[in-house]
């Protein structure tokens, strides 16, 4: 016969380690889905720039190096974001940032493509997006932090490691990223 503590104990861990690994769970789907979060705004802001070139582009003499600049650097985050490399997304959007605000920058010499009601929306829905990735950057690495945190304490570790949940990567910046913009830069023709 079986004492009731022992199978009281026994019990009690068993809803403990439920506890655990639900827990782990959910910090990994938090993960997936502030991932997912700036996914859709990656995308969103993927289809808005090609129709920022195209009408930069109607005004023949604007610098094609710039326009080539965006358009490369858009396709290497969209690579990145498809390929769920946080690393690669990172320095991608570093470059993707620098070429917009060129491209703006540059703009400024065209008085009649400054004045285009299609330009200035399309950069206010840009500068917009970019404002909501950065806070869904946020986001991300808040839940990458609380994820990684849980699966290297214990006993929560034990848990992680039986079940083979992982680590996630930040977004991260390379640092003339987050230091402050020069923006004579900006207008000087590269």
């Amino acid at each position: 016969m079986r004492s009731p503590l022992l199978i009281g104990a026994a019990l009690a861990l068993t809803l403990y380690f439920i506890v655990l690994y639900n827990g782990l769970v959910g910090l990994k789907h938090s993960v997936a889905k502030a991932w997912a979060n700036i996914d859709v705004l990656l995308k969103q802001r993927h289809d808005e720039i090609p129709k920022l070139v195209e009408v930069c582009k109607q005004y023949a003499q604007f610098e094609q190096q710039t326009l080539l600049k965006v358009m490369e650097a858009r396709n290497a985050v969209a690579s990145s974001s498809a390929a769920h490399d946080a690393a690669r997304l990172g320095a991608s959007e570093g470059l993707l940032r620098r070429g917009i605000a060129q491209l703006n920058a540059v703009a400024e010499a065209y008085p009649e493509l400054k004045a285009n009601e299609q330009f200035s929306q399309l950069s206010r829905r840009i500068s917009a997006l970019e404002d909501s990735i950065a806070d869904r950057r946020e986001l991300y690495n808040e839940a990458v932090n609380l994820n990684n945190m849980r699966i290297e304490q214990f006993p929560d570790l034990l848990i992680a490691r039986l079940f083979g949940f992982a680590g996630a990567h930040p977004l991260r910046f390379e640092s003339h990223e987050t230091c402050d913009v020069d923006v004579s830069s900006l207008f000087r023709q590269p």
